[in-house]
């Protein structure tokens, strides 16, 4: 048998390889369903609010050489 091209393998070949590829792609499913990035306790997630304050101005005294 002449399994090395996807148009003379035959059809046990083309089995194994749907077989393969579905396991893997639940796999994958599973660890993405189960992971999470973590876990907060009351379920609520806090972000630390930073406010702008006054307009200032900021300069250098370098000079410029062309």
């Amino acid at each position: 048998m002449n399994n090395t091209s996807m148009f003379t393998a035959d059809r046990m070949t083309h089995l194994k390889i749907v077989v393969v590829s579905l396991l893997c792609a639940t796999v994958v499913a599973v660890v993405g369903v189960t992971s999470r990035i973590a876990d907060a306790g009351n379920g609520r997630l806090d972000a630390t609010v930073i406010k702008a304050g006054a307009p200032m101005t900021a300069s250098s005294e370098t000079s410029f050489v062309r």
